[in-house]
């Protein structure tokens, strides 16, 4: 079993943490929820749709012409302005919630990997230590379940 993770956080640390995740919401204000509904309903802007905005809102910008009345430029350029300051955000996030996955990911299944062997150990030595209650407790995580039977197709 290879150890890849052996590090603790202190309450301090983690507090310090949380307090900074906290000042990032305090300072985006404006975040908004969306259900899955609303996300996948709406038009994407990714990579290859930056190009064609920032065209799109020069076009706008230098014949506002041929725009309706009730198309508000102003807050188009508002809203790709935004995208552009939350972007390189957006990527830091993600990268750092990558890290912070596979941190636990590895910190997880080293405790289970530990644990599954002081389950093995404690089930080999665990009548001559008095400790058949404690591991009839921990082998409750691998109990199967009863399923109920399938219901019989008629024959035809």
């Amino acid at each position: 079993m290879t150890n890849r993770i052996s590090a603790a956080l202190t309450q301090t640390d983690r507090e310090a943490v949380m307090d900074a995740i906290t000042t990032i919401k305090t300072r985006l204000p404006f975040l908004i929820d969306l259900t899955a509904e609303e996300c996948k309903a709406l038009p994407k802007m990714g990579d290859k749709s930056r190009a064609f905005v920032s065209k799109a809102l020069e076009v706008a910008t230098q014949n506002p012409d041929f725009l309706p009345r009730s198309f508000d430029l102003e807050e188009m350029r508002k809203d790709v302005q935004l995208f552009e300051a939350m972007y390189p955000i957006v990527v830091a996030l993600a990268q750092l919630q990558e890290l912070v996955d596979d941190t636990t990911t590895a910190a997880g299944s080293e405790a289970m990997a530990a644990a599954l062997q002081v389950y093995s150990y404690a089930k080999a030595s665990g009548q001559d230590a008095g400790l058949e209650g404690l591991v009839e407790e921990l082998g409750q995580r691998f109990a199967r379940k009863t399923r109920k039977p399938k219901p019989q197709a008629a024959n035809v």
